[in-house]
């Protein structure tokens, strides 16, 4: 290993990953800013943002047909990248924040898996510290990374975790959209960098920017799959070059960051390179048998040793990975493990426990009759040709059977009761194949110059359709995403208003509940915790919560089940000072507050239990409380709109 080329080679890769970011954020920051100055009419009753869009990604595609040209034209190189990144980070800025321009919400609102997600922001916003979304005095379960740099960057802003949650997400895909072209940059041609960079972040932004946290490691894993593969599969080593230990640890690093920000891509991100350590150690064999092998014209083999010494370096890189990634996954998983290591970890962990319709099948992209269909078909067939001649091709290739074996064996674990979520790798699969067709349709079109003896205007032929499809595919995310962004502008937010400016719903009664416990509890937020069925109160404002939304969010350490059958006894009581004494008997925290809805002289939560394998996962069920059990000057009840805020006083 050369050390001199390693420090080299990372210290120019970090310092232009650096560059790009600045410029990224920048970009994102002035966007969203111009944006939210103007009063914009709401996305769901007008098509004014919808048309603006359309403006903002033929400028953003505009910059980047001018970076790639003089790119080929090797002129000032250097406004060539400005160009390139920020006609990127303009990109993914126009087409998320332009549709989102007259809500304080990011897609899907705070409705779905936006509420827990939100719920984490808000708990990481308020505190640097790793606390569990929900429950007090616990780590947390769910990886923190993406989360706690928002809460710093909420913190920082002086804005709420809900509020930042949108300016957030998008400045982040901004980002590391112009992070992962910087990674192309360093693998392939300059001019190809900006197209495949491009594809994937357009891929990204339709089929996986509702989930942002995930989605940000997907703009980087059909480079990172690359550079892994670079490292894993050397059958040409090179003196002059740090011999794949760079890509060691740039692969490591990624890993490492996934299992910071996302579980599932972290064991499937290790289970692909896995799978590529496999595939790099089986040629190496291969080649040192042929090598050994006596042959016509030579009168002895070469003698290399042992064959099992050939299938020692990637194996012992994946290890070196393997430590990386682990090393800095603990930072967020740490607290967790320690403590689930000196207790008992609850059965009632649940996050595996769905299956849709479309996670029990495989997709097929590549069949679709439509453009995302013809363009993973495009990448299909390049992968399928160029398999045993471009290392790109392999490695893309190596990542889509990766996804392809994962799958089949989350269809087969249903057989033992569990799933492995295989279609939460269904955007994973996209880039791929989205990056595969960019370098298909390159290496079609130079194909069809030669073949038809070079005619000038095939090259501006081939220019006008890719750009035109680019527009195309563009300018139809906003309608690929109507529903996340109609929530966006339908639910209530932590001002107690709706984007759309219709009657809110019952969470602007949130403000007054707030003012009302904090009065009623004499204790900061973060030191309450608030037993309630309307988890979207903890994701404004954060209280900890006694029971979390459903099993499949709950941290296994809490034991989601033994609370809810706690909560049935309780509404069961015989008075008041038996629940205050079965209250105070629990193993948990006890709640200081409860918030029900009301009806009559009954007080209900309506919660939910796990119901796999049946679909949908979840059985919603009504627990009634009788008004009379907090009849007792050790509780405070006040009425406010349609719930009903009861105080304990210890």
């Amino acid at each position: 290993m050369n050390a001199g080329v390693l420090a080299r080679r990372a210290g120019r890769g970090l310092g232009g990953a650096l560059a790009a970011a600045v410029v990224a954020a920048l970009v994102a920051a002035i966007g969203l800013f111009a944006f939210a100055v103007v009063q914009w009419p709401a996305f769901n009753s007008s098509n004014v943002t919808k048309a603006l869009t359309t403006v903002g990604q033929v400028v953003a595609a505009a910059l980047l047909v001018a970076s790639i040209t003089l790119i080929r034209l090797r002129r000032w190189p250097v406004v060539a990248k400005l160009l390139s990144w920020v006609g990127l980070s303009t990109f993914v800025t126009v087409t998320l924040g332009m549709p989102l321009a007259a809500t304080k919400l990011y897609l899907y609102g705070i409705s779905v898996d936006q509420e827990f997600r939100t719920e984490y922001l808000t708990r990481l916003t308020d505190s640097p510290a790793l606390r569990d979304m929900t429950y007090a005095d616990l780590p947390p379960y769910y990886p923190a990374g993406w989360f706690w740099i928002g809460g710093r960057v909420g913190d920082a802003l002086g804005m709420d975790g809900w509020e930042v949650f949108k300016p957030y997400a998008i400045g982040l895909l901004a980002v590391f959209a112009v992070i992962a072209l910087v990674l192309w940059s360093a693998l392939v041609r300059a001019d190809l960098a900006v197209g495949a960079a491009a594809a994937v972040t357009a891929m990204t932004i339709a089929y996986a920017s509702p989930e942002a946290y995930s989605a940000v490691l997907i703009l980087l894993i059909p480079p990172v799959l690359i550079l892994a593969w670079g490292a894993l599969h050397r059958p040409e080593p090179d003196g002059a070059t740090a011999g794949g230990w760079g890509a060691v640890l740039g692969t490591g690093l990624f890993l490492g960051l996934a299992g910071c920000f996302y579980t599932l891509y972290f064991i499937a991100g290790a289970f692909i390179v896995t799978l590529m350590a496999v595939v790099a150690a089986a040629l190496a064999l291969r080649a040192h048998r042929q090598l050994t092998r006596p042959r016509i014209g030579r009168r002895e083999p070469v003698d290399l040793g042992p064959a099992w010494r050939a299938a020692v370096p990637p194996l012992v890189k994946l290890v070196v990975i393997g430590a990386i990634s682990g090393l800095i996954a603990l930072l967020v998983w740490g607290p967790y493990l320690r403590q689930a290591a000196t207790g008992a970890t609850a059965s009632s962990g649940t996050a595996l426990h769905y299956l849709p319709t479309f996670g029990a099948e495989m997709s097929f992209p590549m069949t679709e009759f439509s453009l995302r269909g013809a363009f993973c078909l495009l990448g299909t067939i390049w992968l399928v040709l160029r398999a045993g001649s471009s290392r790109r091709a392999q490695a893309l290739g190596l990542g889509v059977i990766g996804v392809y074996l994962w799958t089949l064996l989350s269809l087969a674990a249903t057989a033992i009761g569990t799933t492995l979520l295989s279609f939460r790798l269904t955007p994973v699969l996209l880039v791929l194949l989205a990056a595969a067709g960019a370098f298909g349709f390159f290496e079609g079109a130079r194909a069809l110059y030669q073949l038809f003896d070079e005619p000038a205007g095939l090259r501006v032929a081939a220019a006008v359709v890719a750009v035109l499809g680019a527009l195309s595919f563009a300018q139809a995310i906003p309608g690929v995403l109507t529903h996340e962004i109609d929530l966006a502008y339908t639910d209530t937010d932590g001002n107690g208003e709706r984007a759309d400016k219709r009657p809110p719903s019952a969470e602007s009664y949130y403000r007054a509940i707030d003012a009302a416990l904090r009065t009623q509890t004499g204790r900061p937020r973060d030191e309450t915790v608030v037993l309630t069925a309307d988890t979207t109160f903890l994701a404004i404002y954060p209280y900890f919560g006694f029971q979390a939304l459903t099993s499949h969010y709950a941290n296994p350490l809490a034991d989601f089940s033994g609370r809810a059958a706690a909560i049935a006894r309780w509404s069961e009581a015989a008075s008041p000072e038996a629940l205050l004494t079965a209250m105070d008997a629990a193993p948990w925290r006890a709640p200081d507050a409860f918030l029900f809805r009301h009806e009559g002289d009954r007080y209900t939560l309506r919660l939910a239990e796990d119901v796999y394998p049946n679909d949908p996962n979840v059985r919603r069920y009504t627990v009634s409380f009788p008004a009379a059990l907090f009849a007792d000057p050790r509780f405070e009840t006040t009425d406010i709109g349609p719930f009903t805020l009861v105080t304990v006083r210890r």
